[in-house]
């Protein structure tokens, strides 16, 4: 089994799981894009040349890509996978008794990769092998020719929602919105099936309360923060604490209620890291977003103080004298154009090296100006769903920061002066 672990959000990238966007996005129409929570319908194919521009980019730098598509036909060649997801797809009520028989006779047919395409494709109506001789019954005969028997999963491109590694183990996490609730159930059983990822330990699992890996960030070692807001719960974060701080993957968690709306629907919407010390933020939150801190009693039970300015609570939870701060946009227009077009969504490479989307012009020039090198990459398709560079990732290997080991917490204010890179500052 390959060694899997993230400590950071700007330790340097090694493995990261990308979905590329394929005959899911085809399914969105102006009838059910907004339930399928797209802002629009993406052109696919350049959204397919645009995704594949990105995987370039990162393998570039020295990133192995892996591909969750690939990754899920091979777990479907595992007997007990197969059967655990063709099982979750079939026990939607709304099927009835005839319609879910017919599916499965049709899903018993697919091998591995034409059965992976269909669980995150969807199966329209149309699709449906009917005959006299297995007739699909009441429900097939009244749905519309175009109705999906397995809805897709367009949102799937997003794959950092599903699942965060913390440490050496990874949280799968419990979406929160109804048609996303699936991709839980394809990430999970390719982290317990997957050859690769087969004996990886799970810190959190879809059954538990609403969490979302957007609202995750890994701001230092054993320092994690948590958005609370439209997707993840202050349930969700708490049973992440417990979990975290019982498994000794943490010692401080920040909670920090976000606003519950489309434009700022998980944390990494407002705020990314993109140094050891510094964080890319919109500047319309940076003085009042305000976090719990939340740490282990003796006996494990969560304690709470706060609130606290975020910036103030972050800087002392990883020891350091601050955090610096990087605004999108320059002026209150640009800042709110360029955070609704995912400026604050990059992803780190390491630290003072991140990739975003090139529209934000005046974001990445504010992120040059501080010393960070910024590889551009076009997304004007990728970003109909909402989500940027860092929402289409999951990183599952990140090199431990200079200075820093596995296991004991370091603050970062004891390894900046290991890092091979100049200062950033100024």
């Amino acid at each position: 089994m390959v060694t899997h672990y993230v400590d950071s959000e700007v330790g340097v990238l090694g493995t990261v799981i990308l979905h590329r966007p394929g005959p899911e996005l085809a399914r969105l129409t102006p009838r059910n894009n907004d339930s399928l929570l797209f802002d629009a319908i993406p052109w696919v194919g350049r959204a397919q040349e645009e995704h594949d521009a990105f995987a370039a980019a990162l393998r570039g730098r020295g990133v192995e890509v892996l591909y969750l598509a690939d990754l899920l036909a091979e777990t479907l060649a595992v007997a007990d996978a197969r059967s655990h997801l063709t099982e979750q797809v079939l026990v939607s009520p709304r099927l009835g008794d005839a319609l879910r028989r017919r599916t499965a006779e049709q899903l018993a047919y697919l091998d591995p990769a034409a059965l992976a395409d269909v669980l995150i494709a969807g199966l329209a109506h149309e699709e449906l092998r009917i005959s006299p001789e297995r007739p699909g019954g009441l429900v097939y005969s009244l749905l519309d020719r175009h109705d999906f028997v397995i809805d897709p999963l367009p949102n799937l491109l997003f794959t950092r929602d599903s699942a965060v590694w913390v440490g050496d183990r990874v949280a799968v996490t419990s979406l929160a919105m109804p048609a996303r609730r699936r991709e839980s159930t394809l990430t999970d059983a390719i982290y317990r099936h997957h050859p690769r990822f087969v004996g990886t330990e799970l810190v959190y699992h879809p059954g538990l309360e609403h969490l979302e890996g957007g609202d995750v960030l890994l701001m230092a070692p054993g320092v994690l923060a948590v958005g609370v807001g439209e997707r993840t719960t202050p349930a969700g974060a708490e049973r992440l604490a417990r979990q975290v701080f019982a498994a000794d993957l943490a010692h401080t968690m920040l909670v920090v209620p976000i606003a519950q709306e489309r434009a700022t629907m998980h944390l990494d919407t407002v705020c990314t890291m993109v140094d050891v010390d510094a964080v890319l933020m919109y500047p319309n939150v940076a003085d009042t977003l305000a976090a719990y801190t939340v740490v282990a009693e003796p006996d494990g039970e969560p304690r709470v103080s706060g609130p606290a300015p975020f910036l103030r609570a972050a800087a002392d939870a990883m020891g350091l004298d601050r955090l610096r701060v990087i605004d999108t946009g320059l002026d209150p227009v640009t800042a709110e154009r360029e955070q609704w077009d995912d400026g604050n969504n990059t992803l780190a490479l390491a630290p003072r090296l991140c990739v975003g989307y090139e529209r934000n012009v005046e974001t990445n020039a504010q992120l040059e100006r501080a010393g960070i090198e910024v590889i551009r990459i076009a997304g004007s398709e990728l970003g109909s769903g909402r989500g940027g560079p860092r929402c289409m990732s999951c990183p599952v290997t990140r090199d431990p920061l200079p200075g820093v080991r596995k296991g004991p917490f370091l603050s970062l204010s004891d390894v900046q002066g290991a890092l091979p890179y100049p200062s950033a500052e100024g």
